[in-house]
């Protein structure tokens, strides 16, 4: 069998959007930087995006504080439902919110999500083929970012839901070789100054 090597996998969610979502706001970007300022120190040999302009803008402000990494588009890391669970899935008290949420989205893109998200888990996931770890970046989006986190934990499939991901924060998931994925950073926005932090998210989730 080839010999196998960790993957490193850094995720974060693209900057602030507009209202539109059809480009990056002026702390969209300024989180973009600052989150490419923070990776200089990593050994990233690739920077994977998303096809919507917020999540490709992003990759481009990311990479260009980097040395020569280069921008790869990717479907499967774009923005999609990534598993619809039935309602005997779900906890009671949560299952009306939780599945009117899902109601809102096409029909379409609830078939078409499922399998974007299992490209992703083959694509961006698992240890790598050779002798050296391999440090790739993931730029998404939210409901992207929660299912890889909890494919790594191994959690109910349902369980992407609920978990959430600020603008420009970093999240770093290891797979290693005859080891379980660990999560060793999430939602970590240490790079952003207060005002920057959790943006794309409710109120109620800003701690």
């Amino acid at each position: 069998m080839p010999r196998t090597a960790a993957r490193y996998l850094y995720l974060t969610r693209h900057g602030e959007a507009s209202p539109d979502e059809s480009e990056l706001t002026d702390a969209g970007r300024r989180q973009a930087v600052l989150l490419g300022e923070r990776l200089r120190g990593a050994p990233l040999t690739a920077i994977h995006h998303g096809p919507l302009a917020r999540a490709e803008q992003t990759a481009r402000l990311v990479g260009a504080q980097l040395d020569h990494v280069p921008c790869r588009r990717s479907a499967a890391a774009g923005d999609h439902i990534p598993y619809v669970p039935a309602r005997a899935e779900l906890p009671p008290e949560a299952a009306d919110a939780w599945l009117g949420f899902l109601d809102r989205f096409t029909a379409e893109e609830r078939e078409r999500g499922p399998e974007l998200a299992a490209a992703a888990l083959a694509t961006f996931t698992g240890p790598v083929v050779g002798d050296a770890p391999r440090h790739e970046l993931l730029v998404t989006h939210n409901f992207l970012v929660g299912w890889l986190v909890r494919a790594a934990l191994d959690a109910p499939k349902w369980r992407w839901l609920g978990i959430n991901h600020a603008n420009a924060a970093l999240t770093v998931i290891r797979y290693a070789p005859d080891r379980p994925p660990a999560v060793l950073l999430f939602n970590d926005t240490g790079h952003l100054p207060a005002d920057l932090r959790w943006t794309g998210l409710p109120p109620e989730l800003h701690v």
